[in-house]
């Protein structure tokens, strides 16, 4: 007697214009902010048919949310693919230049003048990577 079969379920499949939209999706502003930093293709071999701005969505999902790898929606890249660009932008830095791109904006901290009447603005700086600010006066 033949064991029945379970008919296969398939995952819809989605273009880029009419995926369901996260809230943890990228504006247009915020990917043109950091499209400039993501490297390019490889040399050689096919050309790249990935998505990144997909991939960048589907790792921000999974930071926002989080999911596991297997359990991304289907409106995404694979799970293996968003996983390698992940890992690769990790060990690169380019998670890092990302992250200080979408996230860190410029500090300013006022005080009061010695007249109590105005207020200036100085920036802070930044001496190092994971040091604090400093006023730079």
């Amino acid at each position: 007697m033949e064991s029945p079969t379970r008919p296969r379920m398939e995952s819809p499949t989605y273009s880029c214009m009419e995926s369901p939209t996260h809230p943890s999706d990228l504006t247009d502003e915020q990917w043109g902010t950091i499209e400039k930093v993501l490297p390019p293709a490889k040399p050689g071999g096919r050309p790249r048919t990935t998505n990144l701005r997909e991939v960048i969505n589907g790792i921000l999902y999974l930071l926002r949310t989080g999911c596991s790898w297997r359990t991304l929606p289907p409106n995404f890249p694979s799970w293996p693919t968003v996983h390698d660009y992940y890992r690769n932008f990790r060990k690169d830095g380019t998670l890092e230049k990302i992250y200080r791109l979408l996230y860190e904006r410029p500090h300013i901290e006022y005080r009061e003048a010695s007249d109590n009447a105005t207020v200036k603005e100085q920036p802070l700086e930044k001496s190092g990577i994971g040091q604090e600010y400093s006023l730079n006066i």
